[in-house]
């Protein structure tokens, strides 16, 4: 049985943009809470499992796989290479910087990843598993969208 999840105290807004942005901000809540005592942050994470995906990525790529901007991309992965969870190099021009997931980088991983999983569980519990896969595609569909200037 799925719970109701009707907001009833929240209004529609009329921007897909604010409306979103106020969803990506609960959930990042929600996710911070599970992972702060890990020394994490939600975007810390995400970067760890993209590099876990990718392998070895230049930071340009990694911040189109995430829509990341490079300001903030640059900031967050120098916090993350003087903990030691990234490795960075050269690539072959000098100026792209290649990243990758450091064996700390892995290990943090490892021990964040079962309260991360625990907020997925109650998420796709409570949202059933229908909406929750259809959930991801709509938002790669209207990630996609947007990125088609």
């Amino acid at each position: 049985m799925h719970m109701d999840t009707q907001p009833t105290s929240l209004p529609n807004l009329p921007c897909l943009c604010a409306t979103f942005r106020r969803t990506a901000r609960a959930l990042s809540q929600l996710y911070d809470e599970a992972v702060r005592p890990l020394g994490l942050k939600t975007t810390q994470f995400t970067i760890l499992q993209a590099l876990s995906l990718t392998g070895e990525v230049s930071q340009g790529r990694l911040g189109e796989i995430l829509a990341l901007d490079s300001t903030t991309l640059t900031r967050t992965l120098a916090i993350m290479k003087r903990r030691k969870w990234v490795a960075m190099r050269h690539g072959r021009d000098g100026r792209e910087r290649l990243i990758s997931l450091s064996t700390a980088g892995r290990r943090q991983l490892e021990l964040a990843s079962p309260a991360w999983q625990a907020v997925q569980d109650r998420l796709r519990s409570q949202l059933g598993d229908e909406r929750w896969g259809g959930l991801f595609q709509q938002n790669r569909e209207i990630t996609a969208v947007a990125r088609a200037k």
